[in-house]
């Protein structure tokens, strides 16, 4: 009897003890500090939004911004994870660093844990003290439509701040590409917790639109010269007669303006500022005065300015704003 005590009591020893040190391996790794930012991340490497949502208890009630990017879609490439340090930095919070690649861009990110208690009475559970999700707020100039990381997107405000949560570590790749207007891609790094990060897409008229407008300008003024009177009806330029004209006039444009395309007031108003150009006349003057006829060969300064407005279909509605 005496030697089946102590055989199993040497078994239960070895139970127990097996399963003491099975709670300490998975308090050490899966179930510390770092464990639980590494479990995170890898829902991030996989592009599993939900389950890192998941991890971090949700998006706060508080949050300021949409969750429009927090989806696989639009979510970065993360490779390269590797945890650095795991540092105690008071009772029961851990300071977790870790490096990694954001679409092959290197990154170092710094979280803060807090173990909120006991699971099973046996291991730890952790929370972030700063969630690990910030706001870009993107502020889109000269249009209401943009892209950020490939999502085709319109703003509700025009020229004001909208906020966009994004998982850290991470980045959002801004930028704008349509017929007439384009903005070079942005890369905002996301790589610190709890963020607030201001951007901006800033739209301009590209090479067509300003080929076309600039095409529309030569065309009306082309046609304004085949106007055989000395003040052209509907056109910026003309000029004056003391005297009498003695032959029909004949204009022509010598300069034409140059265009350049500015914003408007507001959003998705575009400009062409006072530009100037010149025409040239020719015509016979008779003399008032003693009947002599000279001949008036000179260039004409002008100056034109235009509204535009896109219309429906890709097509755009130049209007002359001459004074």
């Amino acid at each position: 009897m005496r030697r089946e005590i102590i055989t199993w009591s040497v078994i239960a020893a070895v139970i127990f003890g097996g399963f003491g040190f099975t709670v300490l391996a998975l308090n050490n790794s899966l179930y510390s500090a770092s464990g639980f930012v590494s479990s995170y991340l890898d829902a991030l490497t996989r592009k599993d939004a939900a389950g890192a949502l998941e991890i971090i208890g949700g998006i706060p009630d508080d949050a300021d911004g949409v969750d429009t990017l927090l989806r696989r879609a639009t979510m970065p490439e993360l490779t390269d994870v590797i945890v650095q340090s795991d540092e105690e930095v008071e009772n029961r919070v851990h300071r977790v660093t870790v490096s990694y690649k954001v679409d092959d861009t290197p990154g170092t990110t710094i979280f803060t844990v807090v173990s909120t208690g006991r699971s099973f009475g046996l291991f730890p559970e952790w929370s972030f003290t700063d969630g690990p999700l910030s706001t870009v707020y993107v502020t889109v100039v000269g249009d209401t439509r943009f892209t950020a990381n490939g999502l085709d997107l319109v703003t509700p405000t025009p020229d004001e701040p909208q906020g966009y949560l994004a998982f850290t570590p991470g980045a959002v790749t801004l930028s704008h590409a349509t017929t007439f207007l384009d903005a070079p891609p942005v890369t905002v790094p996301v790589s610190e917790p709890a963020a607030s990060i201001p951007t901006a897409v800033v739209v301009q008229p590209n090479a067509h639109m300003i080929e076309l407008v600039q095409s529309d300008v030569n065309d009306s003024l082309d046609t304004c010269a085949t106007q055989e009177i000395l003040m052209p009806t509907g056109c910026p330029f003309g000029q004056s007669m003391s005297n009498r004209i003695a032959s029909t006039p004949i204009w022509s444009i010598a300069q034409y303006p140059e265009v350049s395309i500015r914003m408007g007031e507001s959003a998705g108003e575009w400009v062409v500022p006072t530009t100037p150009g010149n025409a040239h006349l020719l015509v016979d003057v008779r003399s008032l005065f003693d009947g002599s006829i000279s001949t008036f060969d000179e260039d004409v300064p002008f100056t034109v300015s235009y509204a535009i407005a896109f219309l429906p279909g890709d097509e755009l509605l130049i209007t002359a704003r001459y004074e």
